[in-house]
């Protein structure tokens, strides 16, 4: 079945192309709020995307591709993003990626069995003053210890 907005998300569309002045310029909103509704960015998603804002598949594709906040493939309900730029790795980012790989018994990229979240690094979460820290979902974790993180897991698997 091919993706469609919900009538909400649609809503929200016809006020996102109001305020650019091409449609192009949208593309990257409209991935956002298409993620939001599915969740990744399937092959229906970049479909939709192209044909709502008459661009080619392709340009719509490198747009995906080159962005890492679009996921390419199903992600848990949580993401959790270590920071691995050189302050956070000289404050310990490495550690900090290993012993949440070691705790959740997965590597970065990976989704936990029970589908709760996901494992993720980034280059630069903009923290480089309270290192190490992560992001989960939209919400930063900062000056971590492995206490901390463990806080942080046990909650994410409630």
């Amino acid at each position: 079945m091919p993706f469609e907005l919900s009538p909400d998300r649609e809503k929200k569309l016809t006020d996102l192309l109001g305020r650019y002045p091409t449609k192009m310029a949208a593309c990257i909103p409209l991935l956002h709020l298409c993620q939001e509704q599915n969740g990744w960015v399937s092959e229906d998603v970049v479909a939709f995307v192209s044909e709502r804002l008459e661009l080619p598949p392709a340009h719509v594709q490198g747009v995906v591709t080159f962005y890492s906040l679009f996921n390419q493939k199903p992600v848990g309900k949580h993401q959790l993003w270590v920071c691995r730029t050189l302050p956070c790795a000289l404050r310990g980012a490495g550690e900090l990626l290993h012993y949440c790989e070691h705790k959740l018994g997965i590597h970065a990229g990976e989704t936990t069995a029970d589908g709760k979240i996901t494992l993720r690094t980034a280059e630069c979460l903009a923290s480089c003053g309270t290192a190490p820290m992560i992001q989960v979902d939209k919400t930063y974790h900062e000056n971590l210890t492995p206490e901390k993180v463990d806080k942080i897991l046990d909650d994410l698997r409630r």
